[in-house]
């Protein structure tokens, strides 16, 4: 059975940081491109980082310059590295695993995404 495990999130103040962890269980990542999605209350999910399975990385607008993606497939683990946060970062955080054919692409759109992770609440106060 395949589970993708979110940890990390967590309350934080403006400007501070917060790094999130996602445990894959079942599936071997580096097989997948992995993706970080984001979604606010009453809003639609969004992607908000990836990477490739030859590790190229691709940031959102929203986060570029402020969150970083990585993996580490000997571990089984992608992360997500996020500063200088902001209160329209508070969300909840979802890790995600593309079976893309190419080992080159990242899929921003969530209906490319297999599996899901329960998600991990991120809260930014002002």
């Amino acid at each position: 059975q395949v589970q993708l495990v979110e940890s990390g999130g967590g309350l934080v103040q403006a400007g501070g940081s917060l790094g999130l962890s996602c445990a894959a269980l079942g599936l071997t990542i580096s097989d997948y491109a992995m993706g970080w999605f984001r979604q606010a209350p009453g809003e639609e999910r969004k992607f908000v980082a990836g990477i490739t399975r030859r590790d190229t990385s691709h940031v959102g607008d929203l986060v570029k310059g402020r969150f970083t993606i990585s993996r580490d497939n000997t571990e089984n683990m992608v992360y997500l590295q996020m500063n200088s946060l902001n209160p329209e970062d508070t969300a909840i955080y979802f890790c995600a695993a593309d079976r893309v054919r190419s080992s080159y692409y990242i899929n921003t759109d969530v209906s490319a995404y297999e599996y899901w992770g329960q998600g991990t609440q991120v809260t930014v106060s002002a």
